[in-house]
């Protein structure tokens, strides 16, 4: 297990989360807007995350690619970039901030994010929740995408985090998910991901990263409004909450379509459309739901 498992599983899911967003914003345009941006010392995540586009040389020609770092403490990021820099491709142009999260939208307008494809990744720390200004910048892009990462203790002292409804409002973005990932230490470390897209697609994208992080980190997942809810283990998820989830859902709202339920799963718990897929299947062989019709594909 590492040293900082919440930190792993931050710098693995950014990663891996760049791996998809990266065709698919030069797919929709051929400019397109990165941002990175840290209340204190980024551990590495920002030449990791930089990284990624040096594999992307084939399909970053005739594009632009734009990418923001902003951090308080610069350290030896500015030397640790300009490593990375020199392999990347020339439609990449990276812009060092110096500054915190209150800089974002002034960078953003900068680097001519209006209009275009935009990942913001907001790594605010133990610090507070950034006011709805700076979480509402991102959405000049089109799409747009917000990462918002924070750490802190879990528990009855813990600084109360953003609900789903607020970090909508406040990002203007309809779908969000939202996970605690809590590392299997004594004592027990927690943070919390809150991810809001104006793409439905990008949202399952993002649950895929999520369950795709490395097992080795030794971490769980949860639903931050079920702090006394087992964790989901990465890797091997166990959909038993899911199932009580789904019937708790069909129970107190009646009937519902399987469209629906999956929209339910990806926007309301850590869990994937296929996973009620899955979940839904079983239910229906051990009689515990009925379907209308009753044959044909799910």
């Amino acid at each position: 297990m590492p040293d900082d498992p919440i930190g792993a599983v931050k710098q693995d899911l950014l990663v891996r989360h760049l791996e998809t967003w990266i065709p698919y914003a030069l797919h929709r345009s051929r400019r397109a807007t990165f941002a990175q941006a840290f209340a204190g010392a980024d551990a590495g995540v920002a030449d990791a995350a930089l990284r990624v586009f040096t594999r992307f040389t084939g399909q970053l020609r005739g594009g632009r690619l734009s990418v923001l770092v902003l951090t308080t403490q610069a350290d030896d990021l500015a030397v640790r970039l300009g490593e990375v820099q020199a392999e990347l491709p020339p439609e990449v142009t990276v812009y060092p901030v110096s500054g915190g999260l209150d800089r974002l939208p002034v960078a953003l307008r900068a680097a001519g994010a209006v209009g275009a494809p935009l990942l913001a990744y907001l790594d605010v720390g133990s610090g507070p929740v950034p006011a709805d200004a700076i979480l509402a910048a991102p959405t000049r892009g089109r799409p747009a995408e917000v990462l918002l990462a924070l750490d802190g203790p879990a528990g009855p002292d813990a600084q109360p985090a953003p609900g789903q409804r607020g970090l909508r409002e406040a990002c203007g973005l309809p779908l969000v998910a939202e996970v605690e990932v809590v590392a299997g230490t004594a004592p027990r470390r927690s943070g919390l991901l809150l991810f809001a897209t104006s793409a439905g697609r990008r949202l399952e994208a993002f649950k895929d990263a999520l369950w795709a992080v490395d097992e080795g980190t030794g971490v769980g997942y949860r639903d931050p409004a079920e702090p006394d809810r087992p964790l989901a283990l990465v890797r091997h998820p166990d959909r038993e909450p899911l199932r009580r989830m789904l019937l708790a859902r069909l129970a107190q709202q009646g009937p519902a379509t399987v469209t629906e339920l999956r929209l339910f799963t990806t926007t309301r718990t850590v869990y994937r459309a296929a996973d009620a897929n899955r979940v839904l299947t079983d239910l229906l062989a051990a009689g515990q739901v009925s379907r209308e019709p009753a044959d044909g594909r799910l």
